[in-house]
Formats: structure tokens, C-alpha cells, sequence
């Protein structure tokens, strides 16, 4: 029989003390207003500011979310890289529909990002994949990212069997590895109150504009 486990955790709380988010503070640009608050990640926070949740949907309905790390970001989107034969990967190109969820502690600060993904350019993947330390580049190819493998060993003599091929050569770029871009169509910023009386604010698209609204805690 399997054993059972509990925890009750519901006395673990901390009360939020961010700065009070007036609609006037605002950048009218929600990409604007996301680099406002990630430089001030980037001051502040502890480990990599750039880590965010993307959460995708597969084709029984059923959500997934991982952690991923933002490498790029302008008007046009928010970009990051993977294995194109991931499981992510697989259920971006079955349903584009993505979210995105950066996490702030120091800062009081969450940022959620809906929108669509889109593979970006094979120049575009190849300017960032020439980049990467080596190792990570290596490692691009010796992992086929989301299957099932029966030990470590087996990957380890992978990156072996890899380093070895392109030993004192350049590594290029595989034709299975590269970005996707998500394209926002919502943003929400929310910041940290007490009394949980949280200041969030959205700004939804319409067409070349942005409708920015205040929203209950």
C-alpha cells in the first residue's frame, strides 16, 4: 500500500510591503513598463530575473508548465530557445496559444504574459546559438529533449560521442534547435500589498493600442 502524506501549510504567509502602483505610473507601453520593472530584477533580484513559467497546452486540454529563460524581448515579443522536438515544442506547434509568468520576490512583483508562439528565424537562433558557451552548445545536440532514457550513462557517452565529432571544429547550429517568439496579446502587471489588497493592472490589446484597466486583488 502506498504511503499517505499531508502538510498543512496554510499558516505560511508574508505580507507585502512593494510601493503602491498608481495608474499614472504607468508606461503607456506595456513592453515599456515590463523593462522598467526587469531592470529593476535585474538590480534586485537574487538569481535569474530572466526565468519565467511557460505554461502550454497539449491537444487533450491538458496544461504544462516549465520553467524557461527569456533571452531576448522588444515590441514584437518575448523570445526563448528549446529543442523543437520538446514536448513544449510539440504542443506550441499543435496550439500556439502560450502564457508566461515572471516572478519577482524581492520586488513584491509578478508579470503574466498571454499571447501566441512563433518559431522566430533560423538566422535569428543561429546569432544566439553562436553565443552559448560550448558546452551548452554540445549539449544542444546531444539531448533529445522530453524522451525517455534508461540512464545518465547513456547521455553522458552521448556528449562524449558529440565533443568528439566536432573537436577543435566550430558546432553548428541543429535543425532541430532554435527560438520561438511569443507575441503578447495581454499583459498583467501586479504588485504586492498588504492586507492582500494587491495593485494589478492589465493591458489588453486593440489593435495598434494598448487598453490599460485596474483590477481587483
Amino acid at each position: 500500500m502506498t504511503d499517505k502524506h499531508s502538510m498543512d501549510v496554510s499558516d505560511m504567509r508574508r505580507s507585502q510591503v512593494g510601493d503602491v502602483l498608481h495608474r499614472d505610473d504607468l508606461d503607456r507601453s506595456p513592453v515599456g513598463q515590463f523593462e522598467s520593472w526587469f531592470r529593476a530584477a535585474c538590480d534586485q533580484a537574487d538569481l535569474d530575473p530572466n526565468a519565467m513559467a511557460l505554461a502550454t497546452v497539449d491537444d487533450e486540454g491538458r496544461v504544462f508548465n516549465r520553467t524557461v529563460l527569456l533571452k531576448f524581448f522588444d515590441d514584437e515579443g518575448f523570445v526563448f530557445y528549446t529543442n523543437y522536438s520538446s514536448k513544449k515544442a510539440r504542443q506550441i506547434d499543435a496550439n500556439a496559444h502560450v502564457a508566461l509568468l515572471f516572478f519577482w520576490r524581492e520586488l513584491g512583483r509578478q508579470v503574466i504574459i498571454r499571447g501566441s508562439a512563433e518559431k522566430v528565424s533560423t538566422a535569428e537562433s543561429l546569432k544566439y546559438f553562436t553565443t552559448r558557451p560550448r558546452g551548452s552548445q554540445l549539449g544542444a545536440w546531444v539531448s533529445q529533449q522530453s524522451s525517455i532514457i534508461s540512464s545518465r550513462s547513456l547521455m553522458d557517452a552521448k556528449f562524449e560521442e558529440i565533443k568528439n565529432k566536432f573537436k577543435n571544429k566550430e558546432i553548428p547550429l541543429p535543425s532541430f534547435w532554435g527560438g520561438y517568439r511569443v507575441v503578447p496579446q495581454e499583459f498583467e502587471f501586479w504588485q504586492g500589498k498588504s492586507q492582500r489588497l494587491h495593485d494589478r493592472f492589465q493591458y489588453t490589446r486593440d489593435g495598434d493600442d494598448w487598453i490599460i484597466e485596474r483590477l481587483q486583488p
